[in-house]
């Protein structure tokens, strides 16, 4: 399989055109892939071909990123509940009963609503700095959970993160200098391109001061990790400086056979790291179908 077998496809939601990436044999194992921020179904393209050959792939964009629609905030109600509501309709939609969930960043929040309320769906867990516990916030998050208290006060820092600038350096942060050049300069350019698009820096920061109310969900998400002890794996960058390590280490907590592994990454450590992620994905689902 080769990323050329890669099929991009929409389906319509309430009303809204979701765009999603879908590769491999549909009678295979499917893997459900849930990007974060600032990105898109493009940050799994590399993985998507690495692994079609075998399993069956669907990687969505949310709404307000990638391709999907992107509704001013005053026609949608951008929070992590209504995402996990369309994400869910849409895996109802192409009838996913069964399915392994990569979860990264943004897509945490999402997928790990789905797990929660829907467990006898789930059949592993990958986590790509896909936070569940407290301690995997890092002083990034400082002016977030000051934004989520005090709105106006802190908005023009906030706006500061859906900067070029910020949006290069989640990619870059973290790195080491022998693997900066893997990274494609087109993944924080296209994630940029869209941000800038009108309308949508209001859809980030209302995402970002929904944010708070997933802390509220862990208790939710850890309870379900003791109770139905999904199959675990744990990739994740040992430099990423938005969700440090510690937030890896802490899945161990409820689920003492996770398989955790810490590379030498930053956030976006399939940019950096694909090769080694697609092999430790590849034998951890051959164990847990």
């Amino acid at each position: 399989m080769t990323a050329f077998a890669t099929r991009y496809r929409t389906a319509l939601i309430d009303g809204l055109e979701i765009a999603y990436r879908e590769a491999g044999d549909p009678s295979a194992p499917t893997l459900v892939l849930l990007h974060g921020f600032p990105s898109s179904s493009h940050m799994f393209r590399g993985l998507i071909a690495e692994l079609a050959d075998e399993y069956h792939l669907i990687a969505p964009d949310h709404v307000g990123f990638g391709r999907s629609a992107a509704p001013a905030t005053t026609e949608f109600d951008y929070g992590f509940e209504r995402l996990t509501d369309v994400t869910l309709q849409l895996l109802d939609r192409l009838g996913l009963d069964r399915f392994a969930l990569y979860v990264h960043d943004y897509g945490a929040p999402i997928g790990l609503r789905i797990a929660a309320r829907h467990p006898e769906r789930i059949t592993a867990l990958i986590s790509q700095s896909g936070n569940a516990y407290t301690e995997g916030f890092t002083p990034f998050w400082e002016v977030l959970f000051q934004h989520a208290e005090d709105r106006a006060t802190h908005e023009p820092a906030v706006r500061q993160l859906l900067t070029a600038e910020a949006t290069r350096w989640q990619y870059t942060h973290g790195v080491p200098a022998d693997r900066q050049d893997r990274i494609s300069p087109d993944a924080w350019v296209l994630d940029q391109a869209y941000l800038d698009r009108p309308g949508n820096r209001e859809v980030q920061l209302q995402l970002f001061w929904d944010y708070q109310f997933n802390l509220a969900e862990y208790p939710l998400f850890q309870e379900y990790f003791r109770t139905h002890r999904p199959p675990t794996l744990v990739t994740w960058g040992r430099g990423d400086e938005i969700f440090g390590p510690e937030g890896a280490e802490a899945y161990a907590r409820d689920l003492p056979d996770a398989e955790i592994h810490l590379l030498d990454a930053g956030h976006f450590a399939l940019e950096t790291h694909g090769e080694e992620i697609a092999a430790l994905i590849r034998d951890f689902l051959r164990r847990h179908r």
